[in-house]
């Protein structure tokens, strides 16, 4: 095998990736189955928020609903049918040709609301967090309109479909300043995608914090499922949440390091304050005794970690990320920023308790959270809830790791010194469509030009702080993945499969993805600050093959209305770039 030189690329945290192109074999690989935003003009004084209708917006979708009679097949006694498919079938090589479009609008907005009932400026979705979900079915082709309504904030924004593949659609990954120019202010962008995947994930904002002020919201794509239960209970997303924005926080963290947070939000609700000076409300989920309830788990935090628990419940994770697992049983699960986890519930405790507490519980070792025991919502059995008295499972807060993945040839990537910059005005696949071939170091640019190659990255950190690793438009084997250096041994045999996962603190992570997706991907470390100060790289992977699938009127269009509402405006762009 031929050893290329390694390549060192300097930026953010003190983490080292190895990255490494294997040219000439293929590896084998048995798989089954003031400060109002960070794009703020410069002259531009905090805005005076709007107060949130008490109806909901009037640009909703016919679409936004579960999509009803589920596949052929599929039941609670087998939800491994789908139509003519199964749970055994190759979603990697197989789609449905289902011949339907799923269409929804989606208005990002700027008001004044109290989702843990401290009034502060956040950005909505159709004037909700989290926004409307998104259903399809494993086949579908998915179309959605956005429309930018931040006039005061003078924010742009955009959308990423987390862990969307994107074949043939890299324009439409969502990214500002790599795939797209940000969406000004009064203006819209439709984004298509297909649905090649099934499962749980989230959309949000991919400009600046933008998406921890509330620009965030859940999907699911129907399917097959590893274990049977009775109703879907649909997605159930965990954030952390401040009382100042996001980007005024941002102020702070540059100078100070990550602030403490002091609340969080499940599925956009809870209480802040203490005794009787509480304010807000809490999630509360109704289930019927002798049931079982599929839960699809988003952390979708800015930069905390959580353990996840119902009291007195048992959980069985039947998938991670887009990725079907055999089932699981544990009493709480650990989720990283940007992962998910479905697992299922049965209703099985009526004789203990009516209610019981729903925990999603900041780990101190790596999440600092002034309030970590009030992120709560209510599991009842009967019509009005009463306050839970049950207590939670005994758990580590030693560890801010994810689910150890492997309990069951390399780039370095040292990121120490120079962050990644780059532009929202240029997108890369405006310059690649330009035919610039050359990138300055500061794009954190790595070429993969040969198709159905296979790359291997060893992502390895001394610092005491775990990072959670999200690649566009692929997912990747985890091959190794554990505390200090990585000793060289592999797991190749059936290797988990995922779109985001942790490095360990003081830790290495190795994984490996086939070139097989043409576009600009961006690889980065999914808390937030990391994000916006640097922390990040993109693949550039077959680039000659790329510019006959771009949109390219999409990407001119969307690009000449931001620089004409840069210009007219002076924007200052104070991040990263994406």
């Amino acid at each position: 095998m031929l050893i290329i030189p390694l390549l060192l690329i300097y930026a953010l945290c003190g983490t080292a990736i190895f990255l490494q192109p294997n040219h000439n074999t293929k590896v084998d690989l048995s798989i089954s189955g003031d400060f109002p935003t960070l794009n703020k003009a410069s002259h531009h004084s905090k805005p005076k928020p709007k107060r949130a209708n008490s109806s909901p917006s009037n640009s909703t979708s016919s679409a936004a609903l579960p999509t009803g009679t589920p596949c052929a097949g599929n039941s609670p006694e087998n939800r491994s049918q789908w139509c003519e498919y199964d749970i055994d079938t190759d979603w990697s090589e197989v789609v449905p040709d289902t011949g339907v479009t799923r269409e929804y609008w989606l208005d990002i907005d700027e008001i004044a609301a109290a989702p843990d009932g401290y009034l502060r400026t956040v950005m909505t979705i159709n004037g909700s967090i989290p926004g409307p979900t998104i259903y399809a079915d494993w086949g579908d082709y998915v179309v959605v309109h956005v429309t930018n309504h931040l006039h005061e904030a003078k924010n742009g924004t955009s959308i990423h479909w987390h862990g969307i593949w994107q074949r043939a659609t890299n324009e439409h990954d969502g990214v500002v300043s790599i795939t797209q120019c940000p969406i000004a202010p009064g203006t819209s962008m439709t984004y298509r995608w297909r649905a090649m995947q099934y499962g749980s994930s989230w959309y949000h904002s991919h400009i600046g914090l933008q998406a921890w002020n509330g620009v965030f919201g859940g999907t699911i794509i129907n399917g097959p499922a590893t274990a049977n239960y009775d109703e879907d209970a649909g997605v159930m997303i965990l954030s952390d949440w401040t009382h100042e924005t996001a980007d005024e926080m941002y102020q702070f963290a540059q100078l100070c390091g990550p602030p403490e947070l002091p609340s969080g939000l499940i599925n956009g609700t809870n209480v802040f304050g203490t005794g009787n000076h509480t304010r807000g409300s809490r999630l509360k989920l109704q289930v019927t005794k002798g049931k079982s309830y599929r839960l699809r788990l988003v952390n979708a935090a800015l930069d905390t970690n959580f353990i996840f628990m119902i009291d007195n419940d048992k959980l069985t994770t039947i998938a991670m990320d887009l990725v079907p697992i055999e089932p699981f049983s544990t009493y709480s699960v650990t989720i990283g920023m940007g992962l998910r986890y479905d697992i299922i519930i049965t209703a099985d405790q009526a004789s203990l308790a009516d209610s019981f507490w729903i925990r999603a519980i900041p780990l101190q070792a790596c999440s600092e959270n002034a309030d970590p025991s009030n992120i709560r919502g209510i599991l009842h059995y009967e019509d009005t809830p009463s306050v839970p008295k049950t207590l939670g499972f005994i758990y580590s807060d030693e560890k801010c790791d994810d689910i150890q993945a492997l309990s069951l040839g390399l780039f370095r990537w040292y990121l120490n010194s120079t962050t990644m910059e780059i532009l929202w005005e240029d997108p890369t696949l405006m310059q690649i469509y330009d035919g610039v071939s050359a990138f300055p170091n500061s794009s954190a640019v790595i070429s993969l030009p040969k198709a159905d190659q296979w790359f291997y990255l060893d992502i390895e950190t001394r610092q005491p702080i775990g990072h959670p690793i999200h690649l566009h438009g692929h997912d990747f084997f985890i091959l190794s993945q554990g505390t200090g250096a990585w000793d060289g041994s592999s797991r190749t045999e059936n290797p988990p499969r995922r779109d985001t996962a942790m490095l360990p603190r003081q830790g290495h992570l190795v994984i490996a993805f086939q070139a097989d997706n043409p576009g600009a991907w961006l690889m980065h470390c999914h808390i937030g600050w990391h994000t916006t100060e640097g922390f990040a790289l993109q693949f550039l992977e077959r680039t000659d093959e790329v510019v006959d699938t771009i949109d390219y009127e999409l990407l001119q269009d969307t690009c000449e209305s931001w620089i004409t509402y840069d210009e007219l405006h002076n924007i200052v762009q104070e991040d990263s770039g994406v």
